[in-house]
């Protein structure tokens, strides 16, 4: 099979592997999409350790929709031709291989196969490119819900990439009434704007300003502000704590799904004068699953109108180089 072997910062080697055979109680299957997560941009940009744990000399990838090829025995309500999303915390038995499934290879065996567990099959509903950013989705959708948002509240999502928009979406589902994307690429904002959403370039005009326009006046600390119930930090700017802090009105909530490296200062005596809340979001649940495949079902959400780039496999160091390229790409898939 083909297979991407990830040999360290900015070189993947695209090499034949031996194809796997389902074994007892598992399934192979065969990638149709994989799209590009920002940590595979990173691993890529900087090396190891900076992104999921990629390690040098092995395979890498995990945001794909596959096709079933090979069923072995005692494996129950799972058929060769199905659609389906391989659970990355568990499609190889091992969460910690959560970002190292092998998306960017041709097969993968997934030694242990329950549907709703390792994993879930695809509605013909949801188109086949679009089913690659289940996972992804599925990560901002765990943001959203941790911000436990309530009916008619509102929101501003920092950044404009696939797992804010994601996370703006369900907070749209959960019952947010108007939802903010602040970013810098006004390319990407055009993408969340087509969606439905309130953009605001950061760079070009004053966040606090324009939120107080869309949303309204409510206090804080420091006087008049935005009236605005949940943030969500999907960008993971140093500044984004601050600005946060600065403009939060009293009782708001803030939720962190950015991985970014580092320690940040935050203002506890304000904090607990404020009534806010900082809460931190990683990974994604079984039930967020089920909820973003509802979203992609009910055809509310073009969720793959945020595709801007497709590529051939054989292309793929190039597709990771354009997905990190903010102002001119946003989701960035590769086919097989």
């Amino acid at each position: 099979m083909r297979a991407a072997i990830y040999n360290g910062r900015g070189n993947i080697l695209l090499a034949e592997r031996e194809t796997p055979h389902a074994r007892e109680g598992g399934i192979v299957v065969r990638n149709r999409y994989a799209s590009i997560c920002g940590t595979d941009v990173a691993v890529y940009r900087h090396g190891p350790e900076t992104g999921h744990r990629v390690q040098v000399g092995g395979e890498f990838g995990h945001e794909m929709v596959s096709e079933v090829v090979e069923v072995g025995p005692r494996v129950e309500g799972i058929a060769v031709g199905d659609i389906v999303y391989p659970y990355p915390l568990l499609a190889k038995g091992d969460p910690a291989r959560a970002g190292t499934v092998g998306g960017f290879s041709e097969y993968v065996e997934i030694p242990h196969a329950q549907l709703g567990r390792e994993v879930y099959r695809v509605s013909e509903k949801i188109p086949l490119r679009t089913a690659a950013l289940i996972e992804p989705f599925t990560v901002g959708c765990r943001a959203a819900r941790r911000a436990l948002p309530q009916q008619g509240e509102t929101a501003v999502v920092f950044g404009a990439g696939t797992i804010g928009i994601a996370a703006a979406i369900a907070l749209a589902e959960f019952g947010c009434a108007k939802v903010m994307v602040c970013g810098r690429s006004d390319f990407r904002l055009e993408k969340a704007a087509a969606l439905g959403f309130e953009t605001c370039n950061s760079a070009a005009e004053d966040l606090r300003t324009r939120a107080m326009l869309t949303f309204g006046e409510a206090p804080s600390l420091s006087g008049p502000t935005a009236n605005v119930d949940v943030f969500v930090d999907a960008a993971g700017a140093p500044s984004i704590l601050d600005d946060w802090q600065a403009m939060g009105k009293i009782g708001c909530r803030m939720v962190v799904v950015a991985v970014l490296a580092g320690m940040r200062p935050v203002d506890v005596l304000s904090m607990t004068y404020a009534q806010h809340a900082l809460i931190g979001s990683g990974g994604y649940f079984p039930e967020d699953v089920l909820d973003v495949m509802r979203f992609m079902e009910s055809g509310r959400w073009d969720a793959g109108s945020i595709i801007t780039h497709e590529f051939p496999w054989e292309e793929l160091p190039r597709a990771i180089e354009c997905a990190g390229n903010v102002d001119e790409a946003l989701n960035v898939v590769v086919r097989y």
